[in-house]
């Protein structure tokens, strides 16, 4: 199969504008999250809506292609970005631009998923520790996913989903497994191109966020758990953290 790697970049950001470009150590932000995922993926492309992030992608000799800036998610932006290139790909892994340290076992994770003819969508949890405080688990900022038995999720909800009726809180994350979902995605190129042009549902209007608008509309996502930790980056602060860990 050929995988593709689309890493949406834009400029704009509430929290931390021009974070692709934020300086880690020598290198910007997107050249880091490029460089990773290259050691796994043939062939990388950053999608991007400004020319700062372009020219400085074809600087450090990267792959970059222009993209509309009127996009509301990431999704949209990898499937123009994917319908410029000359090549035809079967799977499209969609890379969080400011994960600069994304694990490559996580990528692999998410190729092998597509060992199966019948997988759509594929994307990634991790097991929230036993001993993580229920003020942590109730963050709304980590949407949880609940997944069925054969491995596919069937909601997510920034709630803690399920609710555990009879179980103090403070004894919720050891009572149960809970999942945090990680934000990287990978898509049939056909099944992106059908998300595409899906208008926004109920539950993804509730919660803000786009995945649920694909299990109302009736796709399957695969599941695959992942045990990497993950370091993402939303505020100058996460920057800093970051880069004093690399220290």
């Amino acid at each position: 199969m050929k995988f593709v790697g689309i890493i949406p970049a834009r400029y704009a950001s509430t929290r931390f504008p021009g974070k692709p470009l934020a300086d880690i150590l020598g290198k910007p932000m997107i050249q880091r999250v490029y460089e990773r995922a290259s050691e796994v993926l043939d062939t990388v492309v950053v999608a991007t809506d400004d020319q700062r992030i372009y020219d400085v992608v074809v600087q450090f000799g990267g792959r970059v292609v222009m993209t509309s800036d009127n996009h509301k998610t990431g999704t949209d932006r990898c499937y123009e970005a994917l319908t410029k290139l000359p090549e035809t790909y079967d799977v499209v892994i969609n890379i969080q631009g400011d994960e600069p340290f994304i694990a490559i076992d996580q990528i692999e994770a998410l190729k092998n998923c597509f060992v199966s003819d019948q997988i759509q969508l594929a994307t990634l949890v991790k097991p929230f520790d036993k001993n993580t405080s229920f003020e942590e688990l109730e963050n709304q900022n980590t949407p949880k996913v609940v997944l069925s038995q054969t491995g596919e999720a069937i909601c997510f909800s920034r709630s803690v989903i399920p609710y555990l009726r009879g179980v103090e809180k403070s004894q919720w994350a050891a009572a149960h497994t809970y999942y945090k979902h990680i934000g990287i995605y990978a898509y049939r190129t056909d099944i992106l191109a059908q998300i595409t042009k899906m208008t926004q549902t109920p539950l993804e209007q509730a919660e803000s966020l786009e995945q649920l608008r694909w299990l109302e509309n009736g796709l399957h996502i695969h599941v695959a758990i992942t045990l990497s930790d993950n370091h993402s980056i939303d505020t100058p602060e996460d920057l800093q953290r970051v880069v004093a860990l690399m220290k």
